[in-house]
């Protein structure tokens, strides 16, 4: 077989970066994108609640624990995407990273507490109610990851934003952050998922449609919970994607 010429060979290269260039999605469309489904899936949340479960209220009754939904997927998923996704804007790429630094550890700190408002409310109605706290798998699994999250915090704040962090310990911890950070949101979206299937199953039975038969709630809260977990998705698709990650300091390539 004879060997490609020149021309061939310059072609071959063309052809394979093309390609490459088409499947290449920009992220500023890829983060409205994604910022639409977070607020929808925020909107969703309010409008289930709201609609099915009646209200809002802070009397300890159901009404309470209604903020427990709202808050969760608020701060525990989207805001928290939010912060993940920080370091991914081509504006971090150059310049001090102080800024983004504080910018991504307090939208991070603010998920932190929309968290735990969402916790006191669940369990403000359960101690109203009499009922047990801690029993349920997604109760277990919530219940880690915000402790998860927390450790994940205060390890990320001493590590990269107190100034006598050395330099190794940054190198050092910078993977595991990384990977909690991913491991942190996908247990946040199993949480809420597990959350809305429970919810439904302890109230679509007596004097409603029962959850077996698919009422409208049912739809709604399904379909909720299938774009939560689609927004987790994108969202840990970004942070893996190598075209989006921020340069090495100490590589060629690097803008800083």
């Amino acid at each position: 077989m004879a060997a490609p010429n020149d021309e061939e060979r310059a072609v071959g290269p063309r052809c394979h970066h093309g390609s490459t260039a088409m499947l290449d999605v920009p992220f500023q469309p890829f983060c409205a994108f994604l910022g639409t489904l977070g607020l929808l899936c925020v909107a969703m949340t309010g409008t289930w609640c709201q609609h099915w479960r009646g209200g809002f209220s802070l009397d300890g009754g159901s009404r309470t624990f209604n903020w427990h939904p709202v808050l969760m997927v608020m701060g525990l998923v989207v805001l928290y995407g939010a912060a993940a996704l920080v370091y991914r804007i081509p504006n971090t790429w150059s310049g001090p990273k102080l800024p983004w630094k504080v910018l991504h550890s307090s939208l991070a700190l603010g998920a932190f507490v929309l968290t735990v408002l969402g916790l006191a409310a669940v369990f403000r109605f359960h101690n109203s109610h009499g009922t047990p706290n801690m029993y349920s798998l997604h109760s277990w699994m919530g219940l880690g990851t915000v402790l998860l999250f927390s450790c994940q915090w205060a390890a990320g704040f001493g590590a990269f934003l107190l100034p006598w962090a050395p330099t190794w310990l940054r190198a050092l911890y910078k993977p595991i952050h990384v990977f909690f950070g991913s491991t942190i949101l996908m247990l946040s979206v199993a949480s809420c998922v597990s959350g809305i299937n429970e919810k439904l199953f302890f109230s679509l039975k007596n004097g409603t449609t029962e959850y077996k038969l698919l009422p409208a709630e049912a739809v709604f809260a399904n379909t909720l919970g299938l774009l939560i977990l689609i927004f987790g998705v994108l969202v840990v698709g970004a942070l893996a994607r190598p075209s989006w990650k921020r340069p090495d300091s100490d590589s060629p390539d690097s803008r800083q």
